[in-house]
């Protein structure tokens, strides 16, 4: 049986826009991923949380940042084969005034845990979907600017460049999946199922199942 950490936040989780609920495993992107590897002998470990970034501290909610709990999950779900990794979202949050490069930074960070952890684990880096162009206003999430916005949209041609020079595969979910109308921020029920078909293809069609 061969080991998939998927590591992320909200959109990994599953929350269904504008409540604090959760899909059920058989719609989330991380569920249908296994229903449709599981004869292939993979099995997906779910590890998404609500608010995790890649290195900043949320000083209003504890354990959301990324760096400090990789390593932990690694070693706790020992042997890990492959990590999908996407997260990037929650450090576009104003208070952070990060960029893209920076936050890319952060992946960086990351996916040097994932190797220190072990060399031959592989990686899927996953750029995040984008924001809402009104995810700001009161009734969405506050947390985000304007700023915000364009930072997301920069994540993509970032995480790629990354991706190559650590030659690791690489995935937009924002070629996939767009940001619900509800909400401006988490994926739709289609959503999740087009991301999960894309990180499919993607895993019976790379290097990542040999």
């Amino acid at each position: 049986m061969k080991e998939i950490l998927c590591f992320g936040d909200s959109n990994t989780y599953g929350l269904i826009p504008k409540t604090n609920g959760r899909y059920d495993r058989e719609v989330r992107w991380t569920g249908l991923l296994q229903d449709a590897l599981k004869n292939d002998g993979f099995h997906v470990l779910e590890e998404g949380l609500c608010g995790r970034t890649t290195v900043f501290e949320d000083e209003f909610r504890q354990n959301r940042k990324g760096s400090d709990m990789l390593p932990v999950l690694l070693e706790s779900h020992n042997p890990i084969n492959i990590v999908v990794l996407m997260l990037g979202t929650n450090d576009c949050k104003s208070y952070y005034h990060a960029s893209a490069e920076v936050i890319g930074k952060g992946i960086e960070k990351l996916i040097e845990q994932i190797w220190n952890y072990s060399q031959s684990v592989k990686i899927l880096l996953v750029s995040p979907i984008l924001l809402g162009q009104e995810v700001w206003k009161t009734e969405f999430d506050p947390e985000f600017d304007t700023d915000s916005i364009e930072t997301s949209k920069q994540l993509k041609a970032v995480y790629e460049r990354i991706a190559k020079k650590q030659n690791i595969e690489f995935l937009a979910a924002s070629d996939y999946a767009k940001p619900s109308k509800e909400d401006q921020e988490h994926m739709s029920v289609e959503g999740h199922r087009r991301l999960a078909e894309a990180v499919i293809e993607k895993i019976k069609n790379s290097a990542l199942s040999a």
